[in-house]
């Protein structure tokens, strides 16, 4: 399966956002998909990840009440809602897949995700 990720631009702090993405090859309905993102000389963290059972989302602290994370299987689509965004928001934002199951305390582990879209751009400016 292959991700596009979109839906990154330069913004002021406390706008919003809304990253997409989109699978291509087959249907990703079946996949836990997350997203992670990397600051500019730090290493990629995880942001939010969604089972593919469904169920809770599970978010990185710091963006828990501000990040949304949802999936549309009709679109084979992934989403990202950002609110509130902060300059520490700064980031490019992956977007990642697996097929089928990730056990919760490794969701946030990046080495689980199998497929990786190119990320894309979040500014935020203060």
């Amino acid at each position: 399966v292959q991700l596009q990720a979109s839906g990154g631009g330069l913004v002021q702090a406390g706008d919003s956002l809304r990253l997409s993405c989109t699978a291509s090859g087959r249907s990703f309905s079946s996949d836990t998909v997350g997203w992670f993102r990397q600051a500019p000389g730090t290493e990629r963290e995880f942001v939010a990840a969604l089972r593919w059972t469904g169920g809770n989302p599970y978010y990185k602290d710091s963006v828990k009440g501000r990040f949304t994370i949802s999936r549309d299987n009709a679109k084979n689509t992934v989403y990202l809602q950002m609110n509130s965004l902060k300059p520490k928001d700064t980031a490019v934002y992956y977007c990642a897949a697996r097929y089928n199951r990730i056990i919760q305390s490794q969701l946030t582990n990046a080495a689980m995700y199998t497929y990786w879209g190119q990320g894309t751009l979040v500014t935020v400016s203060s």
